[in-house]
């Protein structure tokens, strides 16, 4: 996969499957990145080798995106989002509105952006979840507003694609990534170590054992941004599960 000269837009790479993505592209050849993330420090710290844009702001903002110039697009990575756990009966609507305006506003002022500076025959990842397609106890916003995702980019992809502009939606189910790191988390992580509670985790529901590496994702998300290796696949959700909807 080459992305020789690109330019790419990433959002939520501060972190994760984010900064896993922005390097994974950037040591595959892109020639420019956008980075947004609303972790300011997060950004600074990322030394990549390609010219390097940083965006710090909220992508829920719609005057954040009318700021940022973006110029000519390649390919966007559609990423930034949020957790939040509670059953529906107890959540309250100020954190149902957290998770939906970061997961789904946030997401589609994203993904508007990226198609209004797209060049014809560019590219679009839209990050989801496993949890879209399939429910849970206390993951009903969660679960919603990347349920609302899938659904928005197919229809973009729809829309797209007389310009030959694809758009897909990576589906991971549980990724070693930060937004795991709760309090709880982080203290059996002191006694056992964090890969033994990742493996823990996974026990519980991923057949294969195993949580994704977020290196993991970011390739799979390379293999479908590129003409190369998807270069007719549009509308598409790719799951990378571990076999968790099985």
């Amino acid at each position: 996969m080459h992305f020789s000269g690109t330019s790419i837009l990433v959002t939520g790479a501060g972190s994760g499957i984010g900064l896993a993505t922005a390097r994974h592209l950037a040591e595959h050849g892109a020639g420019r990145l956008i980075l947004v993330d609303r972790n300011a420090q997060a950004l600074e710290s990322i030394d990549l080798p390609c010219e390097v844009v940083r965006a710090t702001g909220d992508v829920a903002d719609p005057d954040f995106w009318t700021g940022l110039k973006l110029g000519e697009l390649d390919h966007a990575v559609v990423n930034a989002g949020v957790a939040g756990v509670a059953p529906v009966t107890d959540m309250p609507f100020d954190e149902w509105r957290r998770v939906l305006s970061v997961n789904l506003d946030g997401a589609f002022l994203s993904l508007q952006a990226a198609l209004r500076a797209m060049r014809d025959g560019g590219s679009i990842v839209c990050v989801a979840s496993a949890a879209a397609l399939k429910a849970e106890k206390g993951i009903g916003a969660y679960a919603a507003s990347k349920a609302g995702l899938v659904q928005l980019a197919r229809v973009a992809a729809k829309e797209s694609a007389d310009r030959k502009v694809r758009v897909n939606v990576m589906a991971p189910g549980g990724v070693e990534t930060p937004m795991w790191e709760s309090e709880e988390f982080m203290a059996r992580a002191a006694q056992v170590g964090r890969d033994r509670v990742f493996a823990d985790l996974a026990a519980t529901g991923t057949p294969i054992g195993r949580f994704a590496k977020p290196e993991e994702i970011a390739a799979q998300i390379a293999f479908l941004l590129t003409n190369e290796t998807s270069g007719t696949v549009t509308g598409s959700v790719f799951l990378s599960d571990g076999g968790y909807l099985l």
